[in-house]
C-alpha cells in the first residue's frame, strides 16, 4: 500500500479518457449494426433473434473478469442491443400497462429502453395487436414462482394465433406506495396475483384494509396517486413515473419472487440446443386420457417443467392443458413425441419453441 494520497483529478482524467475511447468504439460498433440491419432487410430476417441474443450475452459474460458483476454487464449489453434494434429497423413492444407495470419492467429489462413500446389495458389486447402486426413483439406474464400461472395469458393463447418467441425471468420486488401515511390506509389496490405474493405482509401490517383488485399493479398506483384513503402495491418504477411515494419496499413474502414472462411474436425462433416448447391441448373425454398424453413425453425421456389447465370454453367440464417441454419442436425425439401426443388429443397446438432463459433479470 502506498502512503501517497490518491489524486482524484488524475483518476477522473483517466476515466474521461476511457469514456472517450468507449464512445468511439460504441459508434464503431453501431456502424456495423447499420450494415447488419441493411442485410436483414434485404433477406427479410427478423431484427430480434433470441438465439443470437443468447450467443452475444454468453460471449460477453465469458469475457467478464470483474470487478463489474455479470448482472451489470448484461444490463449494459441489453441496452446496447436495444439501441441496435432501433438502428437496424424500428420495432415496437406491447405490454400490459399503464407504464410502471411489471410487464413494463420486464420489457425494459429484456429489450432495453431504446425500443418503442406501447401500453395496453389488458393482456388480450397485447395478443391482439401482435397478431395483427401492429406490435412486433408482446411481453406477457406467464407464471409466478409463488402465485402460479397467469390465467389471462393462458386464456389468450386459446383465442389468438401468435407464437412464443422467447422468455424472460424477472425478479419481482413489491413496494407499498401511497401519498398518505400508512396508518391512514383503508384500501390497498393491486393485481390479484400481487395480493397472493404479499399475503403474509398484508395480514401482519394492514389486516383491516380492503383489498381492491385491479387490471394491473401500475393502474393501482395511478389510482392511489391522489387518494386520501388508498395505497397500492406495485413497482418502484411505477411510483417514480406516477409520483407516488414508497412507504415500504420488498413486502413480498418470498424474497426470491420471480415472474416468468413470454415474448410473443408472429414468427418462430431457431433451435439453440437449450430450448423449451410450450403446448396447449385438449384431451378426449375418456378415463386416463391426460395420463396417456403425458406418458408420451415421459417415455420419450422429455422433461415437462410446467403443467396447468383452463376451462376449454367448448363445453362444460372440458379443459385445455398447458405444458412446457424441455426440447425444441424440431428435435427428432420431440417431433416424434408431438406427433404421438397429437393423435391422442381432441385439439393440440404447439404455442412455440424458444431459448430457455438462463439468468434472472
Amino acid at each position: 500500500m502506498s502512503d501517497q494520497p490518491i489524486d482524484l483529478n488524475q483518476l477522473r482524467e483517466r476515466i474521461d479518457a476511457i469514456d472517450k475511447r468507449l464512445v468511439e468504439l460504441l459508434n464503431e460498433r453501431a456502424g456495423i449494426v447499420v450494415s447488419v440491419g441493411e442485410t436483414k432487410r434485404d433477406t427479410d430476417s427478423p431484427i430480434y433473434a433470441p438465439h443470437r441474443e443468447q450467443q452475444v450475452l454468453e460471449h460477453i459474460l465469458a469475457q467478464n473478469k470483474g470487478p463489474l458483476p455479470d448482472r451489470a454487464m448484461e444490463a449494459i449489453w441489453r441496452e446496447l442491443m436495444s439501441g441496435s434494434f432501433q438502428l437496424e429497423q424500428g420495432m415496437s413492444i406491447g405490454y400490459l400497462g399503464p407504464p410502471g407495470s411489471y410487464s413494463h419492467v420486464a420489457a425494459v429489462r429484456h429489450f432495453g429502453s431504446s425500443v418503442e413500446s406501447h401500453q395496453f389495458q389488458d393482456i388480450a389486447a397485447v395478443f391482439r395487436d401482435v397478431q395483427a402486426g401492429n406490435c412486433t413483439y408482446g411481453v406477457v406474464p406467464y407464471e409466478n414462482s409463488t402465485g402460479g400461472s397467469v390465467t389471462d395469458t393462458l386464456d389468450a393463447f386459446a383465442e389468438f394465433d401468435v407464437t412464443v418467441y422467447a422468455e424472460a425471468m424477472i425478479a419481482v420486488s413489491h413496494c407499498l406506495l401511497a401519498n398518505i401515511n400508512q396508518e391512514d390506509i383503508k384500501i390497498v389496490a393491486s393485481k390479484p396475483q400481487v395480493f397472493t405474493q404479499c399475503r403474509r405482509w398484508l395480514e401482519n401490517h394492514l389486516p383491516d384494509a380492503e383489498r381492491l383488485p385491479m387490471a394491473s399493479s401500475s393502474a393501482a398506483v395511478l389510482e392511489a396517486a391522489n387518494r386520501s384513503d388508498m395505497a397500492a402495491i406495485g413497482s418502484a418504477l411505477a411510483g417514480k413515473i406516477h409520483g407516488v411515494n414508497i412507504l415500504r419496499s420488498a413486502i413480498e413474502d418470498n424474497p426470491g419472487n420471480i415472474t416468468r414472462f413470454l415474448i410473443i411474436a408472429r414468427q418462430a425462433a431457431r433451435p439453440t440446443g437449450q430450448d423449451r416448447t410450450s403446448i396447449m391441448f385438449t384431451t378426449s373425454h375418456e378415463p386416463g386420457a391426460l395420463v396417456d398424453v403425458l406418458a408420451v413425453f415421459r417415455d420419450a425421456g422429455i422433461n415437462l417443467s410446467h403443467i396447468d389447465k383452463r376451462p376449454s370454453g367448448r363445453e362444460n367440464w372440458t379443459y385445455s392443458f398447458f405444458i412446457d417441454a424441455e426440447a425444441h419442436q424440431e428435435d427428432t425425439v420431440m417431433a416424434a413425441a408431438i406427433d404421438k401426443a397429437r393423435a391422442l388429443c381432441a385439439a393440440f397446438k404447439v404455442l412455440g419453441s424458444y431459448p430457455r432463459a438462463e439468468r434472472v433479470l
